[in-house]
């Protein structure tokens, strides 16, 4: 029997990918975006629905399913402070997180980041750190994290420093030691989160270096 998928940030750069290949996977007989606009993309196997994360009982029973894929996320420029910034990159997806498991949705794949870590003196590795080991908490079948270095792609915005960071990360990756900060495709991360998530039991997290092991 096919699978059933939920994701958010759908319209992400790695979740658009994720998206795609989803529709496209014959291991998957349903996808369900929830999010806060819409794709724009009509299929079959595809069923929208525009949320506000901030109500969480209007969207509670709607997040049912096998596996859920977790992209959300944004910048500090463009949520335009830390308190934004920290209720999408961590309490939205945490809150989510933590119904799909009461819901019973067995497996979950999140989009972390390279240096996550609770203790981290920065801001954004602090907070998706404090996601990663939330997550590990919940009730889930199976957890799989991805922690990726810049992510390679198109974007609908254009990102200065990102194209930035990735251009210097091609030059500094080539020197010992430094390879976990080679820029990757972001649908290779896409194609790992899935591929990961339908081959891996328990809890995994897999670093910069070692995803494209999961591909």
């Amino acid at each position: 029997m096919g699978k059933k998928a939920i994701l958010i940030g759908a319209t992400g750069l790695v979740g658009a990918h994720i998206l795609q290949l989803l529709l496209s996977d014959e291991r998957y007989v349903s996808v369900k975006v929830l999010h806060r606009r819409s794709t724009g993309i009509s299929h079959s196997k595809l069923t929208e629905h525009i949320i506000d994360f901030d109500d969480q009982e209007s969207w509670k029973p709607l997040v049912t399913g096998d596996h859920l894929f977790s992209a959300l996320g944004t910048t500090l420029k463009k949520a335009g402070s830390k308190n934004a910034q920290y209720k999408i990159d961590y309490i939205y997806q945490y809150n989510f997180a933590k119904i799909a498991s009461e819901n019973g949705v067995s497996s979950y794949a999140l989009v972390s980041s390279l240096g996550a870590n609770p203790d981290s003196g920065s801001f954004y590795p602090r907070i998706k750190g404090e996601l990663d080991e939330a997550v590990q908490e919940l009730s889930f079948d199976n957890t799989l994290i991805l922690r990726p270095s810049f992510l390679d792609g198109k974007r609908d915005e254009f990102r200065l420093g990102e194209r930035i960071g990735i251009a210097v990360a091609k030059v500094v990756c080539k020197m010992p030691g430094l390879k976990k900060y080679h820029p990757i495709k972001a649908e290779t991360v896409a194609k790992a989160m899935i591929e990961g998530v339908n081959s891996k039991q328990g809890k995994h997290i897999f670093e910069a270096q070692e995803i494209l092991s999961l591909v």
